[in-house]
């Protein structure tokens, strides 16, 4: 991430967003569950909102951060310093998997589809796998100059979940953001 963007996404005017706007936008409608995966929580705010919700594990690439999380929430969250698209957990060990306006920082929409893969792995049958990001337009690309920036097209989204095997996807945009649900289908 490029200073802007650390110093916006660690901020507490972020984190009280996160709570107040963000997740009850993108989880309405979503069955957490007694068990949830997060994938690249980043600075935590998403994960801030979510530790006292249901047994919390998070993943996240940076080493930094992971260690800075593990640090704030160890003793509330299980939190791994891990690849999303190679999440080396066991299949079938969540009720719910998770992840929020991270995915355009995924390089690549083969690996950006390797995340939806993995999450459909580590989902139990019925379990859903909810999110957001931003969508493409110029001023989310002005906020990631120097940094990665590989939006989401939310037209495509939908044909890209159904390709690594979830049933019941939605597609919302909303404000410039996106939050999609899709289903694990159960045996």
């Amino acid at each position: 991430m490029n200073l802007v963007h650390g110093l916006c996404c660690g901020s507490n005017y972020w984190a009280r967003t996160v709570e107040k706007k963000l997740l009850p936008w993108v989880l309405r409608d979503v069955e957490l569950g007694e068990q949830t995966l997060e994938i690249g929580p980043g600075y935590g705010a998403n994960l801030r909102a979510l530790v006292n919700r249901t047994e919390l594990t998070a993943v996240e690439i940076d080493k930094s951060l992971a260690d800075r999380l593990i640090g704030k929430y160890g003793e509330r969250a299980r939190i791994i310093h891990g690849d999303g698209t190679d999440l080396q957990l066991p299949d079938a060990e969540f009720s719910s998997v998770v992840c929020f306006t991270m995915l355009h920082h995924v390089p690549t929409p083969r690996l950006q589809d390797q995340v939806f893969a993995e999450a459909f792995r580590v989902l139990r049958p019925g379990g859903a796998f909810a999110g957001s990001d931003g969508v493409p337009s110029l001023v989310f690309r002005v906020m990631h100059f120097h940094d990665t920036y590989n939006p989401v097209n939310p037209d495509t989204l939908p044909d890209r979940l159904r390709g690594v095997g979830f049933t019941d996807v939605r597609v919302d945009v909303e404000n410039g953001e996106q939050r999609w649900r899709a289903v694990k289908p159960s045996r």
